[in-house]
């Protein structure tokens, strides 16, 4: 149990908000939840009758909102805030969004944290893998390891664990979305079965050097693969199938091509 971290409010109960709440109580600390639209199963979090009631006195803030009012939450926790008190923002948003939300807190001398949730959080819900940034980080990393949250601080500035995040997301959301369009386009074609066997392959083949062969592969035969992808974006036009990611990969191996002649 863990009954003798302060109380911690969460801001924002929606399906992140809530699993970390639930966590959070089940481990013993005193939660004080918010969030203006309740809906689902909430009934092991303790709600609070008000915003002002969630945050005042609070020792931990844990927005957990979208990352669209991010803002107007940090400035309506402003005046509740005071040196020794931790902000964290768990929303996914960009490095500037983040310290933009530092310097809204700065003024009342508490510490923030810019925190990137690394995994989707259901199911993990306080286990859930977190990148932390900010003068608040090591604090709140002492906070969550004893609920069993693996915590990794990866800078002192607002901004470094969510541009890993979005980084990270340009990878390997990309790559999702790759995945999906070629089985769209396969099925399309008559091969989605073949696709999916290969696709697989691929994957459990992949070791320490694919990285390297790929990026080297890449700038290497840019040129040939801009126009094998453009013969890709005909062939998914043919079968009526959006061509998204497609055409942007014909795009970005055209701008390698170039680059590389330019130099």
């Amino acid at each position: 149990m863990h009954s003798d971290t302060g109380p911690i409010a969460v801001l924002g109960l929606g399906e992140a908000g809530s699993l970390i709440a639930r966590d959070l109580v089940r481990g013993g600390a005193v939660v004080r939840g918010w969030d203006p639209d309740l809906h689902g199963d909430l009934s092991e979090i303790p709600l609070a009758p008000s915003f002002a009631a969630a945050v005042d006195g609070a020792q931990f803030v844990l927005s957990v909102n979208w990352a669209i009012v991010a803002a107007d939450v940090a400035r309506e926790t402003l005046v509740f805030l005071r040196p020794g008190v931790i902000y964290a923002d768990l929303n996914t948003g960009g490095p500037g969004l983040k310290r933009e939300l530092a310097a809204i807190v700065a003024p009342s001398g508490a510490a923030f944290v810019d925190v990137a949730m690394m995994a989707p959080v259901p199911p993990l819900g306080i286990r859930v893998p977190m990148f932390l940034a900010g003068d608040g980080a090591s604090a709140l990393a002492a906070m969550l390891r004893p609920f069993g949250t693996p915590v990794e601080i990866v800078g002192d500035e607002p901004g470094e664990a969510a541009a890993r995040k979005l980084t990270r997301s340009v990878f390997f959301k990309g790559m999702s979305a790759a995945v999906c369009e070629a089985l769209e386009a396969a099925r399309a074609a008559g091969v989605e079965d073949w696709l999916r066997s290969d696709i697989t392959r691929t994957l459990v083949a992949a070791d320490a050097t694919m990285l390297d062969r790929i990026v080297d592969g890449t700038h290497k035969h840019a040129k040939r693969r801009a126009h094998e992808m453009a013969d890709a974006t005909a062939l998914l036009e043919e079968l009526a199938v959006p061509a998204t990611i497609t055409r942007a990969t014909t795009e970005s191996l055209e701008r390698i091509a170039a680059a590389k002649t330019s130099a």
